[in-house]
């Protein structure tokens, strides 16, 4: 038997947010989320209302046991060819929006590393914001990937962005591009010391 694969067209979604060209924060979802869910929390960022919003969400969904509906960026099951068509449907999201003068990705979780490939390779980005999820691998080891200044951000308790890859990270980051951190009282989840890191970090823009 011999497994093949085949591209096809599928339809994604995204939530958009217009406040003018001047800004655009783009934002991905964690694992089990939808972009709802992400565009309720970067609405509670410390002077977001200056920024154009957009949210994408993942293009698997799938139920959860209690019938909610949520969204997986990818499983290891063809990786390379999920971060090439996930790439690819980022540029697209982006073409359909008014190209705005600053662009700035962000991610929490599973969405950190959807917003550090779309830094790297979807468009023009002059900051990033990682919460809770770590730089991939397809970045580490690629030596043509560049990052635009960014903001790393993890909680104290996190059991999955741990110490270990964060620190793994931040040696990545060394030399490479400006970047802050922001370590915080707290888990796998966003909270309002890093809400204010984010807002001070979107400040410079």
């Amino acid at each position: 038997m011999i497994a093949r694969t085949l591209e096809t067209a599928v339809h994604g979604r995204y939530l958009y947010e217009d406040r003018g060209q001047e800004r655009l924060l783009v934002g991905f979802h964690g694992y089990a989320e939808t972009a709802e869910i992400h565009m309720a929390e970067l609405e509670r960022i410390p002077g977001i209302e200056r920024w154009s919003m957009a949210s994408i969400q993942a293009l698997h969904p799938f139920y959860t046991r209690s019938g909610s509906i949520v969204a997986s960026w990818m499983t290891k099951l063809d990786r390379e060819l999920a971060v090439a068509d996930n790439i690819a449907y980022v540029r697209r999201v982006l073409a359909s929006l008014p190209a705005p003068r600053t662009l700035v990705f962000a991610g929490f979780s599973q969405g950190a590393t959807m917003a550090a490939r779309a830094a790297a390779h979807a468009g023009p980005a002059a900051g990033l914001i990682l919460l809770g999820g770590d730089i991939p691998p397809d970045i580490h080891d690629d030596p043509q990937a560049t990052l635009p200044p960014l903001l790393l951000a993890r909680g104290e308790r996190d059991e999955w962005y741990t110490e270990e890859k964060f620190k793994k990270d931040l040696s990545y980051l060394e030399g490479k591009t400006p970047f802050t951190t922001c370590v915080f009282a707290g888990g796998h989840e966003w909270t309002d010391t890093f809400r204010d890191a984010a807002g001070k970090f979107l400040e410079t823009f």
